[in-house]
């Protein structure tokens, strides 16, 4: 029975992944570790360069050196100093392969996805009887970690989920800032942007004309200057909820093309039918690509 599940290999000062993983489990608890390892990995500057996280089944194990750290996640019952063997060696067999002090580590992660190889025999190693081997290094390591303990995490905290650091070092945040990817633009969302710009340039022109004449001899035209500024500016902001990502993108939505009809309609007399037609019809087509233009759906990570 495997009791070491999974492994991997990061950069110490913001997670990033070194290696790739052929490891796929699909049992619940494993799924949710994995994602606490890699929220782990994001903070692995805050602590010491040994540490680990014990949950009730499964237990996550982490060994730092320089900028380079090895992950795994490991049953519960495995033995603490055996998984810091793994570990060591996993690092040993990647600082052998890889010379971590001129290669750019920041530069395409994935090549190191043949590095996956490496981790599965020695995992296999471990894993099997035959891997008793490994306890040639079992007192070098027992001697380390009595002068220099793991910090001892807790995995069903809910700060290693968040990012967030604990165990010691509570005050200290991990700030993660999301970045979102939409989905290509399309043909007809291109001519949308176009026709939206084209509306709001005919608005501004109108306004600036308007508020010219107004603010000159007749001051109760104020009112279709902001009915000329206010659509300028939904076109504006139309155009920039469509190419980028923004929480409540629905209701602002709704609330453009509400601004842009309610203005228009406002202003007629000054347009006729077929002007306030077109342009209404311009909102709406822009608002309806602005909601069928959705998040990019998340690429797989090859298990890393």
């Amino acid at each position: 029975m495997s009791l070491i599940f999974f492994a991997c290999v990061v950069r110490v000062r913001d997670g990033l992944p070194l290696s790739a993983s052929t490891d796929f489990h699909f049992n619940q608890d494993f799924l949710e570790c994995r994602k606490r390892l890699k929220a782990l990995s994001s903070a692995l500057a805050r602590y010491p360069s040994r540490g680990t996280a014990k949950g009730r089944n499964l237990s996550i194990h982490f060994l730092s050196s320089g900028d380079v750290a090895c992950m795994a996640i490991c049953s519960s019952s495995y033995s603490t100093i055996m998984a810091f063997c793994f570990l060591e060696e996993l690092r040993w067999e990647f600082s052998a392969s890889y010379d971590t002090t001129s290669i750019n580590l920041a530069s395409r992660p994935y090549a190191f996805i043949e590095f996956d190889n490496i981790i599965q025999k020695v995992k296999f190693h471990f894993n099997s009887t035959r891997g008793s081997r490994a306890k040639a290094n079992w007192e070098k390591v027992e001697e380390e970690l009595k002068f220099q303990p793991p910090v001892q995490l807790k995995l069903e905290d809910t700060e290693l989920l968040n990012g967030m650091t604990n165990g010691g070092h509570s005050g200290v945040h991990l700030e993660v800032v999301p970045t979102y990817r939409m989905q290509p633009v399309t043909p007809l969302g291109i001519l949308s942007l176009v026709l939206n710009i084209m509306c709001g340039a005919l608005n501004l022109i109108r306004g600036v004309h308007l508020a010219e004449y107004s603010f000159q001899e007749d001051h109760e035209g104020i009112g279709n200057v902001i009915a000329f500024f206010v659509p300028f500016l939904a076109c504006v902001f139309q155009c920039y909820l469509y190419l980028f990502y923004t929480s409540g993108r629905k209701v602002k939505t709704f609330v453009l093309l509400f601004c842009v009809c309610f203005c228009n309609i406002h202003l007629y007399g000054l347009r006729n039918l077929w002007q306030i037609a077109f342009h209404m019809g311009v909102a709406s087509l822009s608002s309806y690509q602005i909601l069928t233009r959705q998040l990019l759906e998340k690429q797989p990570d090859c298990g890393v």
